[in-house]
Formats: C-alpha cells, structure tokens, sequence
C-alpha cells in the first residue's frame, strides 16, 4: 500500500500545535467543558491572560479553536473533528 504523505499533513500540523503542555490542556478542557473564556482559562490554567492568548492564536491558526463574541468577551471552543478525535484517543475518551 502506498502511503502520500500529503495525506498526513493535516494530522501533523494538529500534533504541532497540540506538542505543548497548555495548548494540550486548553483543547482538552474546551472539548470536555464546552465554550470558555480566556478569563476562565487564565483561572483553571494558573497562566496569565496574555499567556493563554498566545496560545490560543496557535490554536487557532491551527483550525482547532475558534472564538465567537458575546458582548464583551470570546469564548472559545474547539472545531476540528481531528483534534478531538486525537485528544480522545489520547485520553481514552469517546
């Protein structure tokens, strides 16, 4: 079977922006808890707002998150099917 690494760079990119600790935890407690804001996030992750910022534009960049605005704040949460399938297989969640 031939294998086109084309196929693979989807799931790469997503590993890539999945590879540190806060984005891993960030992306797992959005799919578990739903739509947060970064407020929120700073509180659960002990990392200063702009910290969690940061991390959440790779995040987004990669096509994992996405925010949408309520008034003031955004909240965020996780769109790639991909993602959550490899933080699922990762935590043995459904």
């Amino acid at each position: 079977m031939e294998m086109d690494l084309k196929d693979h760079e989807v799931t790469a990119e997503i590993l890539k922006a999945l590879g540190h600790p806060v984005r891993l935890c960030i992306t797992k407690g959005l799919i578990e808890k739903g739509r947060c804001n970064v407020s929120y996030m700073e509180e659960c992750l002990e990392v200063s707002q702009s910290g969690v910022s940061q991390h959440l534009s790779k995040l987004k960049n990669a096509g994992i998150v996405k925010g949408y605005r309520t008034g003031n704040e955004i909240y965020y949460e996780v769109i790639s099917k991909p993602a959550q399938q490899i933080i699922n297989a990762l935590y043995g969640e459904d």
